[in-house]
């Protein structure tokens, strides 16, 4: 059984945790409310793109016996090769920020910071590049909460919008049951 762990926790909720290029870009104070909305708006449209290119398995096995299972299987593997392909062309072309370990839900995030880093209070967005093949990075306004000594951190949001909170909080739930199922197979793998 699953014993939670590993869970990954922010601000007491469920968060999502990878290795992706971030920056933290500094403002001189809060977000004026129609760059925010703005900002909101792509967020959601990115957040979108996001959650049609992730694999969430099939609600239903597919017909092996169909005569077009073949035909689509093909066709989504030449798509995964095509957004491989654009992905890799974005990144040629507009250099990204070194990946640094972040965790990060609607409430705030903490990563591993470069130099400079930010100093407590200071005011932002952090930005958060989620996959190779999405040219725009993922928005996030908020202030810096804490910054350690080794480079860690630790920021929180001004209130994202409904819309583009539940998305992140769908990420952070998917993220969390994969790696339950992968903890549940590889102790399946050990007992045998």
């Amino acid at each position: 059984m699953f014993d939670g762990a590993d869970t990954v926790v922010l601000y007491e909720e469920l968060a999502f945790q990878d290795v992706l290029p971030v920056l933290w870009r500094p403002s001189p104070g809060a977000l004026d409310p129609e760059i925010a909305a703005g900002l909101g708006e792509r967020n959601l449209q990115l957040l979108q793109a996001w959650d049609a290119m992730q694999e969430h398995g099939p609600v239903e096995k597919p017909d092996e016996n169909s005569p077009y299972a073949a035909d689509l299987a093909r066709l989504e593997r030449k798509m995964n090769l095509l957004l491989d392909l654009v992905g890799q062309i974005l990144a040629t072309n507009r250099p990204r920020p070194a990946p640094a370990s972040v965790r990060f839900n609607a409430l705030g995030a903490v990563w591993r910071g470069a130099s400079p880093l930010p100093e407590a209070g200071a005011q932002g967005v952090l930005e958060v590049y989620l996959h190779d093949c999405l040219a725009q990075p993922l928005r996030l306004p908020g202030r810096v909460t804490n910054v350690t000594p080794d480079g860690n951190v630790k920021a929180r949001f001004v209130p994202l919008g409904e819309a583009v909170a539940d998305l992140i909080e769908k990420m952070a739930f998917r993220r969390h049951r994969r790696q339950i199922a992968g903890t549940r197979t590889v102790r399946a793998i050990r007992s045998d």
